[in-house]
């Protein structure tokens, strides 16, 4: 008994394993616009993407969730090739964020300050589903959320880990009051 459940649990895991490495979220198709596009720190081409956005006029306002507190705005600008007016009017850098949980609450308290009531969440495609569903949990539901991830070349142990962290947070989300 106890090895048929231990099977049927093995095959859901790998199953499951199975459909989030094959069908890693994609772009977000089309040109909806939103009032601002959100991009937390942490894979190649995030931010460049979340850059993109703003100059194709898809958002009109941008958060980089989790920066690091050592980079100032002058660096960030420098780092990207964006322009000061830009920076001024457009980017936020928020400092407050260390992981993936802690940017949805960082998102989350943007989005009130600012009115926001549809954002473009960037993120690594390997990162979205967890990103997205922290999201989910943290934002008021008059806010609409476009997944627009980022194409990546994850290797097997990335993947590995992410799956356990969404798996862990679903988890962490169905015994939160």
């Amino acid at each position: 008994m106890i090895r048929r459940v231990f099977s049927v649990l093995f095959l859901l895991w790998a199953g499951g394993f199975l459909w989030f490495a094959v069908a890693l979220p994609r772009p977000a198709e089309g040109s909806e616009t939103t009032d601002a596009v959100i991009v937390p720190t942490g894979g190649a081409g995030r931010i460049a993407r979340g850059l993109a956005v703003l100059d194709e006029g898809l958002a009109q306002k941008m958060l980089v969730s989790g920066v690091d507190t050592e980079v100032k705005p002058g660096e960030f600008a420098a780092e990207f090739g964006v322009a000061a007016e830009q920076m001024e009017c457009c980017i936020t850098l928020g400092f407050a964020a260390v992981d993936t949980r802690s940017n949805a609450a960082e998102t989350a308290k943007w989005v009130a300050q600012n009115e926001v009531r549809s954002l473009r969440l960037v993120t690594t495609d390997w990162h979205m589903r967890r990103a997205a569903s922290e999201l989910d949990r943290t934002l008021p539901d008059h806010v609409t959320v476009i997944r627009d991830a980022v194409p990546s070349q994850p290797d097997l142990g990335t993947l590995f880990l992410e799956y356990h962290k969404l798996i862990a947070s679903r988890g962490a989300g169905l015994i939160e009051p």
